[in-house]
C-alpha cells in the first residue's frame, strides 16, 4: 500500500500515450505462484531493495524521487503545462499524498545527499548544486546489468527529479550517474 501511494505499480496518468504500469506484486500473486500460506518473508525479502518481482518504469522512479524530495507528495507528471486555448486537466493540479509520514523522509534525504557527496555518485558531482541521488545496478539475466541513477536537486527547495537507466551499462555510478 505504501508503494502504491508513491505512484508505483500502476499508471500515473501522464499525458503521453502508452504509459506502462510497472509491477508491484500483491499477496494474491504469491498465493498463485507458491500456494496460499506457502510463501514467507524470505520469499519476498529481495523486493525490499527493488529486486525480485518488482518492476518500475523510469517515470515511476523519477516520480518516487519527487515524492522523497517533497517529503511525501507529488503531482501527476505531465508534459504540456499551458498553451493558447489549452486548459490543464485538474488531475495535474491535485496534490497526491503518500502514506509515509514526513519525518521518515529526512534520513532518506540525508542518505541520498551523502551518496552524492561521498558515496557512489561522488564522481558525478556538479559544483554549487546540492544533489541527492541513489545509484543502482539492475541485474539482467539476459546480459550485462543495467546502470541506474535517480536524483533530485537542489537538496533544499527541490525543483527537479530525474531517473536515468542505461541498458547493459553495468554499475549505476559508471554510466547512469554521470549522465
Amino acid at each position: 500500500n505504501h508503494l502504491s501511494s508513491f505512484g508505483i505499480g500502476d499508471r500515473l496518468g501522464v499525458d503521453i500515450p502508452s504509459e506502462n504500469s510497472g509491477f508491484i506484486p500483491k499477496a494474491d500473486f504469491f498465493n498463485k505462484r507458491y500456494g496460499k500460506g506457502r510463501w514467507r518473508s524470505s520469499t519476498i525479502i529481495s523486493m525490499a531493495i527493488g529486486q525480485g518481482e518488482v518492476g518500475l518504469t523510469p517515470l515511476q522512479m523519477a516520480n518516487m524521487c519527487a515524492v522523497i524530495a517533497n517529503r511525501g507528495f507529488y503531482y501527476t507528471p505531465h508534459v504540456i503545462q499551458k498553451g493558447e486555448g489549452f486548459a490543464l486537466d485538474e488531475k495535474y493540479l491535485k496534490k497526491n499524498t503518500c502514506t509515509v509520514e514526513e519525518k521518515y523522509f529526512h534520513p532518506v534525504i540525508r542518505g541520498m545527499h551523502m551518496v552524492y557527496e561521498s558515496g557512489t555518485a561522488r564522481g558525478s558531482r556538479i559544483p554549487n548544486i546540492e544533489i541527492c541521488g541513489k545509484t543502482g545496478t539492475a541485474q539482467n539475466p539476459h546480459g550485462k546489468d543495467h546502470s541506474i541513477f535517480i536524483a533530485f536537486a537542489p537538496r533544499i527547495r527541490p525543483r527537479i527529479a530525474v531517473s536515468v537507466i542505461v541498458e547493459n551499462g553495468g554499475y549505476g555510478s559508471t554510466y547512469a550517474a554521470p549522465i
